[in-house]
């Protein structure tokens, strides 16, 4: 029987066993290894976990527990995006491009809105404050009072910002 790095096989008949290097013979590498580096490797392990010492919560967060019945009386930004807009006079001014919310105030701020184009090409896009729009309680009509898609293209145009 010979011995390749921790398996035990048989030699194939005519092999002659005096001809196989022995583990001396070899580089460090490709000496075979006992099962005693295992132990030593987990005993390592253990060692550098014990003296991380227990697992901390980080400081500063907390979890809210928040009403349930609330959250679901709001609008589902992923429902209103691609939403037509229209004014006062019930006609089409764009449609809900994207919502952003303001990183300072932490709340949103503005609705990107598309006007013009055909099926989502060629529009221009134009921010509008969020606080702006009026959506029924269903979250199915976006009006924008006091506004035509004349005096929304005249606005500056918005470009996402490249990332």
């Amino acid at each position: 029987m010979a011995t390749c790095t921790g398996f035990r096989t048989s030699l194939k008949s005519g092999i002659d066993a005096s001809a196989l290097p022995s583990p001396s013979d070899l580089a460090p590498a490709a000496r075979p290894r006992t099962s005693g580096w295992m132990i030593w490797t987990a005993l390592a392990a253990l060692a550098v976990t014990l003296a991380a010492g227990p697992a901390l919560s980080q400081a500063g967060v907390q979890l809210v527990k928040v009403d349930l019945s609330i959250v679901a009386k709001g609008y589902r930004m992923s429902k209103l995006i691609g939403s037509s807009v229209i004014n006062d006079k019930n006609e089409k001014i764009g449609t809900v491009d994207d919502v952003i919310a303001d990183k300072d105030k932490k709340q949103l701020g503005f609705a990107v809105l598309q006007v013009g184009g055909f099926l989502g090409m060629g529009g221009h896009l134009v921010a509008v404050p969020y606080d702006s729009l009026v959506i029924d309680d269903a979250g199915q009509k976006i009006t924008l009072p006091a506004a035509s898609k004349d005096e929304l293209k005249k606005l500056s145009q918005f470009n996402y910002p490249a990332s």
